[in-house]
């Protein structure tokens, strides 16, 4: 008879994957290199995680838990208007030390576009943020299920992020929110 599961092992493995992956991406993945740097081997993330893509999956909904965990923790409770808010996750999301998260999350998204069988949580990618938006929009939302306020908010956000991964243009980025920051001032 097999070794019964082990959620704890399984919890740290998953942990130092998403690690891995945040620091390596995903394009080329596979199980025996990420087993060797995780001191485990291919037959073991089988094991816990049941398939290649069921850890992939499983290591993107980490990196995203962390991500709106981290950014909530770090929003400042205090802030008095949307625009505050806005700028506050601009500075937080598009720090360097971000930089992993915001390529990983790029990686997952023209993947996906390419390969939307590999990615059926997908979506997860943008819906996971309502909450957190929401609570941090709610001056601004239309109703206490509002969708649209917090798609929009991400939306201008993804944008700049993109545009600053891919040109590295900081000025004109900051300048960019600074401009959706006067829109919605009006």
């Amino acid at each position: 008879m097999g070794r019964p599961p082990d959620p704890a092992r399984r919890e740290a493995t998953l942990a130092r994957a998403t690690d891995y992956v945040l620091a390596h991406g995903l394009a080329g993945l596979s199980l025996r290199p990420l087993a060797a740097a995780l001191d485990t081997s291919p037959r073991m993330l089988l094991y816990d995680f049941g398939s290649k893509q069921e850890l992939v999956s499983a290591v993107l909904a980490e990196a995203r838990r962390r991500g709106a965990t981290r950014l909530a923790e770090n929003l400042p409770a205090d802030a008095a208007s949307p625009e505050e808010h806005l700028r506050d996750i601009w500075a937080w999301i598009s720090a360097p030390e971000r930089a992993p998260f915001v390529r990983l999350f790029f990686e997952v998204h023209a993947d996906g576009l390419a390969h939307p069988e590999n990615y059926p949580d997908r979506a997860e990618a943008i819906t996971g943020w309502f909450q957190t938006l929401g609570a941090t929009f709610r001056d601004i939302a239309a109703g206490p299920d509002d969708t649209i306020t917090p798609t929009l908010v991400m939306a201008v956000i993804r944008g700049l992020l993109f545009d600053l991964t891919t040109t590295g243009d900081r000025h004109r980025a900051d300048r960019a929110l600074d401009r959706f920051c006067e829109l919605l001032r009006r």
